[in-house]
């Protein structure tokens, strides 16, 4: 819902799996870029199809999305091409998965090789968790066809980061980095999600750590997929794991995440859309440096009760224009409809909004975000606590008043509820 309000923007209803139909749009509508994403139409091969009728497209083709649609075809590339990352071991029998953890012992982390909407890892820190894992993905088939196979592999600790790079032409192009908050609960507890909550710029990554990333890591990945015939296009979103210094890869995303981009598009300066534009046409080398805010930019999610388990849609939200009216607040809508009958805003999914502050550190920032989140008022939403500027290994949980931690100290950590609109 949020999208269709948004100056200058047309919202078409299109189904992304029906290739012909969105091809069809383009040639009808004189279409000059597709951004293709999220994760799903990527594997699937849209991309294909718009490059097949000369539409210009961001985004990799299906071979290249096998970055993040098979997890085992990422690692094979990074042990290939010498790229550091965590030792590991793909499965196909469960038994032989189970024998490897009782091998490797815990804590370690088990990953269904195919897509799973963010929920297919298990940080086991015991043995029994890693083999109830096995048996969920590959007996109880939790997470249909993408848990047939499986890979397990060596648990890493140290900080977490996110780094961004667009890509075309063999062209690697830096971005910048993020840092998210993935736990559901209070004190970096309960389950993990798609992200809670994010923030940038990410102090882990300093300059030379930026440099290190695309050195080893961004650009090596890139020249690995030319060299296996699937050149990559598109946006590359390391996942990274930093400790003493040296970074290893955790994983690759082909797009934008989610919230992880919200604070990126908060700070930047520059033309996105022809940096995208010279990505799909291979023209990156050309491109000029991109420009970008110092302010922090802090995102927090509000969700439906019950996510990332079993949640209710249609709830309706209220506050919206008062919560963009704070101060450095943009709320950005992931899963929100309009009623057709009441014209309200309501409930469409697990993750719903993304409230960006942005403020001169990552305290004013969060502090805003918090501001916006107070003014909404939903009966079944949430929001993590999300904290930022330290290392978040000292993270902890000892109030229930977000908005009041943050301004106190943005490395404490609690939950809280959106304001009841009965209240």
């Amino acid at each position: 819902a949020g999208i269709a309000v948004e100056q200058g923007v047309r919202v078409v209803s299109l189904d992304e799996t029906d290739h012909a139909a969105v091809v069809a749009f383009c040639a009808d509508n004189d279409v000059g870029l597709v951004v293709c994403g999220p994760e799903a139409p990527l594997v699937d091969g849209l991309a294909d199809s718009l490059i097949a009728a000369n539409v210009p497209c961001f985004g990799p083709t299906k071979a290249a999305a096998r970055l993040e649609g098979s997890k085992g075809f990422l690692k094979d590339l990074l042990r290939k091409y010498d790229i550091p990352t965590a030792k590991y071991e793909r499965f196909a029998d469960p038994e032989a998965a189970k024998a490897y953890i009782r091998k490797e012992g815990a804590p370690i982390v088990v990953k269904t090789d195919g897509l799973a909407a963010g929920k297919g890892v298990i940080v086991a820190m015991d043995e029994d968790t890693a083999l109830r894992a096995v048996d969920d993905m590959m007996v109880n088939a939790a997470f249909g066809a993408a848990g047939a196979e499986i890979v397990v592999e060596e648990f890493l600790d140290g900080e977490e980061a996110s780094f961004f790079a667009v890509v075309g032409g063999g062209v690697a192009v830096p971005l910048v980095g993020a840092q998210d908050h993935k736990r559901v609960g209070e004190g970096d507890t309960g389950l993990n999600t798609g992200g809670m909550g994010a923030y940038s710029p990410a102090p882990v990554l300093t300059p030379a750590l930026e440099k290190v990333v695309m050195e080893t890591i961004v650009q090596p990945t890139v020249d690995g997929m030319a060299a296996e015939g699937c050149p990559f296009t598109g946006v590359i979103f390391a996942g990274l794991m930093i400790k003493d210094g040296e970074v290893k890869l955790l994983e690759h995303n082909v797009r934008f995440g989610d919230p992880e981009c919200q604070c990126l598009m908060a700070r930047m300066r520059g033309d996105l859309v022809d940096l995208l534009l010279r990505a799909a046409n291979g023209t990156l080398g050309d491109a000029p440096e991109m420009a970008w805010s110092d302010d922090v930019a802090a995102v927090v999610v509000v969700a439906a009760s019950g996510y990332p388990g079993a949640y209710k849609k249609g709830e309706t939200i209220k506050g919206l224009d008062a919560a963009n009216a704070e101060e450095g607040v943009k709320v950005i809508h992931a899963g929100t409809a309009l009623d057709e009958k009441s014209g309200d805003v309501v409930s469409a999914g697990g993750r719903v909004l993304g409230v960006v502050g942005t403020g001169a550190s990552v305290k004013e920032a969060t502090a805003r975000a918090y501001a916006g989140v107070d003014a909404i008022e939903w009966k079944g939403g949430f929001a993590a606590a999300i904290s930022g500027g330290e290392p978040s290994s000292g993270k902890k949980a000892s109030e229930t008043q977000v908005s009041r931690i943050v301004r106190e100290s943005p490395r404490e950590s609690a939950t809280q509820t959106v304001k009841r609109a009965d209240s």
